[in-house]
């Protein structure tokens, strides 16, 4: 298949490309800073292009800041989905969040906004919904741990290596869309959808010390409470997957491990 990627210069754009290549796909990498396929999800510049004659696109595309995320990826969606309807793509591939539409925080609410624009935007099409990376989890303990200290939050997690996403997003293109119509989306909560998890649910307190031993680095743990409504859906494990699809096989410990050189 010819298959194009867009995002395919980001963390999981660049894994998923390898994957697929790995099994004889013809990939196309689209990004704003790609060296061939330039496109621009919010203007819609260089789609038409890129797509011509593409089967499949995987929209890894992503900003985690709310405000710069909508215009990305809710009218983004719609942009590419058009445009892939005009180059005659088959099947719209689409990388979200797990829980995404029980925590009402900003960003997540633009994962749901664009979780329902694939539904509606006419191709056939998946959505590979991930728990939080290895890769993300740490960056975040990395971040606070600037200010010296490291926040110790009592939320249930289930990270999930990079690669496996990866490798279930390659699955997903290959066995073709979950979904053929709008009404696919309302005939229940998992329609259309790939679940992907890591191997093992951890407390947010554990990973945040595993994080802690394996780096060496000297921070102050805090307790950090989360109230109100968003704390109640995170200790009710929303950014867990009680029944994924697909577990994948690398614990944080072992992400740790290669990453570091200790867990």
């Amino acid at each position: 298949m010819r298959i194009a990627i867009i995002g395919g210069t980001g963390t999981l754009g660049r894994a998923a490309t390898a994957h697929l290549r790995a099994r004889g796909h013809e990939v196309r990498v689209l990004s704003r800073r790609a060296e061939r396929y330039r496109v621009d999800l919010t203007t819609g510049d260089g789609l038409d292009a890129a797509l011509e004659g593409c089967d499949a696109l995987v929209d890894a595309s992503n900003n985690a800041d709310a405000k710069k995320a909508r215009p990305l990826l809710v009218d983004g969606t719609r942009r590419l989905a058009a445009a892939g309807l005009e180059a005659g793509v088959r099947h719209h591939v689409a990388i979200s969040i797990v829980g995404c539409e029980k925590v009402q925080i900003g960003y997540f609410k633009v994962k749901v906004d664009q979780e329902h624009e694939v539904a509606r935007g006419g191709l056939p099409w998946t959505v590979v919904r991930a728990t939080q990376f290895h890769d993300f989890v740490a960056q975040n303990f990395a971040a606070v741990a600037k200010f010296g200290v490291l926040p110790l939050l009592r939320v249930p997690m289930q990270p999930v290596a990079v690669a496996d996403v990866a490798r279930a997003v390659a699955d997903a293109v290959e066995s073709g869309p979950r979904a053929q119509h709008l009404e696919a989306a309302a005939s229940g909560p998992r329609a259309g959808r790939v679940d992907v998890a890591g191997p093992e649910v951890l407390d947010a307190r554990d990973l945040a010390r595993m994080w802690q031993q394996a780096t060496g680095g000297r921070v102050l743990p805090v307790r950090v409470p989360i109230p109100g409504n968003i704390g109640r859906a995170l200790r009710a494990g929303a950014l867990t997957a009680d029944r994924a699809d697909v577990l994948g096989t690398t614990t944080y410990a072992a992400w740790l491990e290669s990453e570091f050189g200790k867990g």
